[in-house]
């Protein structure tokens, strides 16, 4: 029998900086419940809004992969592998920080906010070499179907991580329906509502809200209007 956890969007952590607005969905930070730390091997999920200049200094990660993805501006990276980019909404950055990195990111723009979210899941081997990937994807691919943005595998579609885990965002239309067939037995899969409203495994679910999905090998979404989704399985226990 298919078990879900929802988390409300207004539930979640939150800490105004003024130059940054972040909503944290488990613990980070100087936000801490006991009870959301994790949902398997996902660690962070931070729905973060950083203001026109503004952003975040040279900073260490390290055993970590953290998926970047733009939803609104520019966002520049500079990392100590020399990698100096700026990432817009339609691409996907993912950095393994394996046995150490640093890096910022800052507002490209001055004039307008840079909205995004920051993912980090626990990899499955530890202390590698660090790597950055950035690539750029159509749009249209995830019109009223789900386009794979990450995967464990460097030949698939979207970019890799070492983890076996599978991302994919889907812009449903009103009305739309859509199955998704989980990948690997014994994962879970953590639904974020972008935008909009739909039902998904049978939960109805708004703007910004989450929800954990185990013990399933697929379920059905249901657009309840215009709206965008983000899937991520992910396995339920770390290696």
């Amino acid at each position: 029998m298919v078990n879900t956890i929802i988390h409300k969007a207004d539930t979640r952590g939150h800490a105004d900086h003024g130059w940054l607005n972040a909503k944290h969905t488990f613990s980070f930070a100087n936000y801490h419940d006991p009870a959301r730390i994790h949902f398997g091997v996902l660690r962070v999920l931070n729905d973060d809004t950083v203001a026109g200049g503004k952003g975040f200094g040279m900073h260490p990660h390290d055993n970590m992969e953290i998926i970047t993805i733009p939803l609104e501006g520019d966002l520049e990276h500079k990392d100590s592998m020399g990698n100096s980019e700026v990432i817009r909404h339609g691409d996907i950055q993912v950095m393994s920080a394996g046995k150490g990195i640093l890096h910022s990111e800052f507002n490209h723009n001055t004039d307008k906010p840079v909205k995004l979210l920051q993912i980090w899941i626990f990899p499955n081997k530890k202390n590698v070499e660090p790597r950055y990937d950035q690539i750029t994807l159509n749009l249209n691919d995830r019109h009223n179907k789900l386009q794979q943005i990450v995967s464990p595998n460097p030949d698939d579609d979207g970019a890799w991580v070492h983890q076996d885990a599978w991302f994919h965002l889907g812009r449903f239309e009103k009305g739309n329906e859509t199955e998704y067939k989980l990948k690997m037995n014994g994962n879970g899969v953590y639904a974020f509502i972008i935008s909009g409203e739909a039902t998904v495994a049978g939960n109805k679910l708004g703007a910004r809200d989450g929800m954990g999905i185990t013990d399933t090998e697929a379920f059905t979404i249901n657009a309840e209007t215009d709206c965008e989704i983000l899937l991520m399985e992910i396995p339920m226990r770390a290696n």
